[in-house]
Formats: structure tokens, sequence, C-alpha cells
């Protein structure tokens, strides 16, 4: 894993890994002072999911995500050259984690209800997996820009809702990436 990253003449030294997504690994860094989320786009394939320009694609979906008023860490640095992007780090559990150690709550179930109505009324989804939310201060946010074009199949209630409870899709999930 790398140590640091060079992102626009400054350094960032990475703390540790944060995950790994579609496009890119997430790396949790400091400039010495403040942490931030570093997001080095990789190319590997995703069997799935089909890309055009990673990169642009993650400009793109920030400015319309933000746009609608969705709560997302900003967006604070770009190396287009390093395919790097630098956000707000929202520190606090994820979804996923409140789901295994029983801690979700019905607040934020009424939180993520409140952002599908604005994405569903511009005619967008969001992907729904509880490790792309983050709740600090019992305020829930979604930490990752990607979004689509809405599809009833991949919306909220047909998809995400089955990853955030305890059902055997979240189950067999877990128990597929136990650490």
């Amino acid at each position: 894993m790398e140590k640091s990253f060079h992102l626009n003449d400054k350094v960032y030294e990475v703390i540790r890994l944060l995950g790994k997504g579609k496009g890119g690994y997430s790396y949790l860094v400091s400039d010495g002072f403040n942490k931030f989320v570093l997001k080095q786009i990789h190319h590997e394939p995703c069997s799935y999911y089909t890309f055009g320009n990673k990169l642009e694609a993650e400009l793109r979906d920030y400015k319309t995500l933000s746009s609608l008023g969705l709560p997302l860490p900003k967006l604070i640095s770009v190396d287009e050259k390093e395919e790097r992007i630098l956000k707000e780090y929202i520190d606090g559990p994820t979804i996923y984690d409140l789901v295994l150690e029983d801690q979700m709550k019905d607040e934020y179930f009424k939180q993520i209800k409140e952002m599908c109505s604005l994405l569903y009324t511009a005619n967008i989804n969001i992907d729904y997996f509880p490790t792309n939310f983050v709740v600090q201060n019992e305020k829930l946010y979604y930490i990752d820009y990607e979004c689509n074009g809405y599809m009833e199949e991949w919306n909220f209630e047909n998809w995400g809702i089955q990853y955030w409870s305890k059902t055997k899709e979240f189950l067999k999930y877990a128990e597929e990436h136990k650490n």
C-alpha cells in the first residue's frame, strides 16, 4: 500500500485504506493538520458495470448531486493527470457498520427516504449500498459521488433496502467479506 500521495504539489500521508470500489481506492489521508479522503481512480475490470472516463464521471456526478442538496463530502481538489480526488472526510460509522452492530435507527431510514425524494424527482439513482453512507452527529451523508439515471429495479426500495438490515443478502455479503 502507498505510504503517501502527491496531489497538486501537496503531500498527503496515508493513514489507512478505507476501501475499494468499482472506480477506485479510497484512503484516509492527512496533510499533517487535517484528515481527508483521497480517491485514486483505478482501471481494474468490473464485470457488472461499464465505465467511460471515471474521473470525469466523478466530477460530473458530484456536481449533479451537490446541486440537488444531497448531503455529501465537499470536493476539495482534483489531480486530473494522476486521476486523484481529494474530498472532505466525514467521520462516523457507516450504515453497514450500524447494521452489523444492531444500531440502526428509524431516523436513518427517514433521512434516506428524504434523499430518495430529491433523487427520484431528478430521475436519479445513487449506489444505495450501506458502505456508501456515513452517520456523523446523527446526520446521514452519501460519501460516494456515483449517480445514474433512475431505473426502478435499482432504486432504494427495490435494491438498496435489502442491505440496510440483517437480511439474508446482507448476511451473505458480510460473511463473504469478513476481515
